[in-house]
This record gives C-alpha cells, sequence and structure tokens, in this order.
C-alpha cells in the first residue's frame, strides 16, 4: 500500500480504452470498506460510462456556463478556468463516479452546531472511502482524478444525479496518457508537532 501511496498522481490525460467493469467493481468495494464515523457509511456511487456521458457533461458545461453569469461560489470565480479545464478531463476518462452523501445537508442550508460536526465527521469518512478508491486504482495500474470542481456545477449535477442526498465530489479514472511528477509536499518538520 505504501507504494500504492508513493505512485498515485492526479492523473489530468486519459486513453480512451475502456476500463473493465470488475476492476471498476473493485475500485468500489475499495471504497465501501472505508472506515466511517459510528459506521454511518455515508456513501453513494453513481458510475457514469458510455453514453451516459453524454447527460453527465451536458450538466457540467450547463453548470460552468450559469457560473459565469450567476456564480454560486463567487469569491472563487478565479478558478473557472480550471473548472472548465476539468470539465475536458471528465469527457476524456471512460469513467466518472460521483460520491454521494446520502444524509447530506442542502448547501445552500444554515445549519445547527450539531449538524455542522455532523457533516465534518460524515465528510472525513466518504474522504477516507475516496481516498481507498483512488489508491486501489493506482494498484489495479488506472489513474484517478479527484475532483471537486463539481461545485461550479452543483445545483446542474444535483439535479442531474437525481439521488437522494448531496453531492461531495467526483473522481475520473481510466488508463494515464501521462506520467506526471511527485508533487512538492511539506516536509515533516513543518506539519507535525511532537508532544511528550
Amino acid at each position: 500500500m505504501l507504494e500504492a501511496i508513493k505512485n498515485r498522481r492526479s492523473i489530468r490525460k486519459f486513453k480512451r480504452d475502456e476500463i473493465p467493469k470488475h476492476m471498476i467493481e473493485e475500485i468500489l468495494q475499495a471504497g465501501i470498506l472505508a472506515p466511517s464515523s459510528k459506521n454511518g457509511q455515508p456513501w453513494k456511487f453513481v458510475v457514469v460510462t458510455g453514453d451516459a456521458k453524454k447527460d453527465m457533461l451536458a450538466a457540467m458545461e450547463n453548470g460552468l456556463e450559469r457560473e459565469k453569469e450567476q456564480p454560486l461560489l463567487p469569491s472563487v470565480t478565479h478558478y473557472l478556468t480550471g473548472a472548465v479545464n476539468t470539465f475536458h478531463i471528465m469527457e476524456q476518462a471512460p469513467v466518472t463516479i460521483f460520491v454521494i452523501n446520502p444524509v447530506g445537508l442542502d448547501i445552500h442550508a444554515s445549519l445547527t452546531k450539531e449538524e455542522h460536526i455532523s457533516e465534518i465527521c460524515n465528510a472525513q469518512s466518504v474522504g477516507a472511502a475516496i481516498e481507498n478508491m483512488i489508491l486501489t486504482a493506482t494498484e489495479l495500474g488506472l489513474g484517478s482524478l479527484w475532483i471537486c470542481d463539481t461545485y461550479f456545477a452543483y445545483d446542474e449535477l444535483q439535479n442531474y444525479l437525481d439521488t437522494e442526498g448531496e453531492l461531495f465530489a467526483a473522481i475520473s479514472f481510466g488508463y494515464a496518457d501521462q506520467a506526471p511528477d511527485a508533487r512538492p509536499r511539506k516536509e515533516m518538520n513543518q506539519v507535525v508537532e511532537w508532544r511528550g
């Protein structure tokens, strides 16, 4: 597993080759096996492949166009160009898996302290599932891209997904058509404080 952690990269260029279904199922099973707060398992996965990509991409594109005029995220519009690039990556990748938090609260809602803490715990749980999935993809010889740019098309993708819960993230998978170098990481002494 340590080798998969060291070798994992965010892939932004995929080959068009299809991924066998059994490999996608292995990736999904890795997500399902993740630890979660109170064993709540707050996840649902929507797998989009083949012809179904057309409607998914249309929803993403519509959201990106709307975001230019009526931004849901006005303080980060400078990242919109990156989100457009992410759209093209999703277009290339043969598989995109949407990760839904079925007990997630509407991002437009005001939260009580208890609801806020519940959302944080569920976010940690779903993050563990996503990490399991992308590390498993690496072990299977696949590339992946963990996508949060879906929030630029949040309402449009929520409507497209038409499922109970809240969109958390998406992950695109495929055979990598690039081999990026490892990105720089902070040194341990910059991020670790020892006590005792």
